[in-house]
């Protein structure tokens, strides 16, 4: 199998896992070369995963070798490194979320599209064993027609346990674009596209005290709110609530449910590649666990960047795609603009429901 070269921009935390699964999993790739402003990151990175090529920026960009740019990077710097990437004819995968501003995401899926190139976005995790099986079990029937469900994000932020958390409490950060990425890809993969939003959202807490160390006592002032309440109904007539937040101190909530006219799902944790899978039907009057029907089932971070160069390589769409990361991006601003508003938000983007994984899949690629 000919492997397609990657280079990837940015190599703080999340760069771990992403170079531990493209160098010993996914066997279709290879880390031609990696880029950070920050010599000792690339140099651990380097030695860590045996990556013979440190780049500049230009060079990385520059280079005819490198086929995908995996853009690791802030999510304030995203929409510019994407850019640049498909305007020197290279395929792009970012983290989350596709970018900060709606205009600055359609751009890039134009730009991708017009290029004939392919764009993806994190999260992959809907491409783990957890939600592929759900998805099956959806498809297959099993809770009848989906006319509902909830997803919550509930915890009290990052400032007691992250040693650089000011971000989640500034443009860009807060609970719907950290991590209602995870959510709405998940609820999208598995129901289909978004048409009507409303939502209401409050900053319970206006400034933060840092706990943890190096930075504990630091105030820190918010800037976007914290607590993030969202009403959807799905272009199949599916009526959705998601509730983020970063105000509550504890909630046994479940992470997501999907509600059918013969059942209910029990979805697992969509910032996890694995289950467990749980269902109730009119049938029964407990809980069963549906074993899972899908490989992926451990931290699979760059499923998605696997898929993207089966992709290019196949002239198909990748699952975790522009248009995909899109909707979600318009979805978490729909949230916080209805709730500016006072009023429901039609939806203008649309997606198709990505592609299900293909059942037996070796653990070692994504088709």
């Amino acid at each position: 199998m000919e492997k397609i070269n990657v280079g990837i921009i940015g190599c703080g935390n999340i760069s771990g896992i992403y170079l531990q699964n493209l160098t010993k999993v996914f066997d279709n790739m290879n880390v031609f070369a990696i880029c950070d402003l920050d010599g000792e990151k690339t140099k651990y990175a380097s030695e860590t995963y045996g990556i013979g090529n440190v780049f500049t920026y230009d060079q990385i960009m520059g280079c005819p070798d490198i086929q995908i740019i995996l853009n690791l990077t802030t999510p304030k710097s995203p929409y510019k490194i994407c850019k640049d990437a498909l305007l020197a004819g290279k395929n792009v995968y970012v983290e989350k979320p596709l970018s900060l501003e709606l205009a600055d995401g359609k751009e890039l899926v134009a730009l991708a599209e017009e290029k004939g190139l392919l764009i993806g976005c994190a999260p992959d995790t809907f491409l783990g064993a957890g939600i592929q099986t759900c998805i099956k079990a959806i498809n297959d029937g099993l809770v009848g027609e989906v006319i509902g469900a909830t997803a919550f994000m509930m915890c009290h932020g990052h400032e007691s346990w992250h040693p650089d958390p000011e971000f989640y409490y500034e443009k860009g950060g807060g609970p719907m674009f950290d991590m209602g990425p995870y959510y709405l890809t998940a609820l999208v993969s598995m129901i289909g596209p978004v048409a009507e939003a409303a939502g209401m959202n409050n900053i319970t807490f206006p400034q933060r005290t840092i706990t943890s160390e190096p930075k504990k006592g630091k105030k820190v002032d918010v800037e976007v709110p914290t607590h993030v309440t969202g009403l959807l109904r799905f272009e199949n007539g599916a009526i959705g609530n998601i509730i983020t937040t970063f105000d509550v101190w504890g909630s046994t909530l479940p992470r997501i449910e999907i509600y059918g006219s013969e059942g209910t799902l029990s979805v697992p944790d969509p910032n996890t590649f694995g289950g467990p899978v749980k269902i109730r039907t009119h049938r029964s009057d407990a809980w069963q666990e549906v074993p899972l029907t899908h490989g992926f089932a451990e931290n699979s971070r760059g499923a998605g960047v696997s898929d993207l160069a089966n992709a290019a390589a196949s002239g198909r769409i990748n699952r975790a795609n522009g248009d995909l990361a899109y909707h979600v991006l318009d979805l978490m601003h729909a949230f916080h603009d209805a709730s500016a508003s006072g009023s429901y938000y039609d939806v203008p983007s649309r997606c198709d429901k990505p592609q299900p994984l293909g059942l037996g899949l070796s653990e070692h690629d994504v088709v």
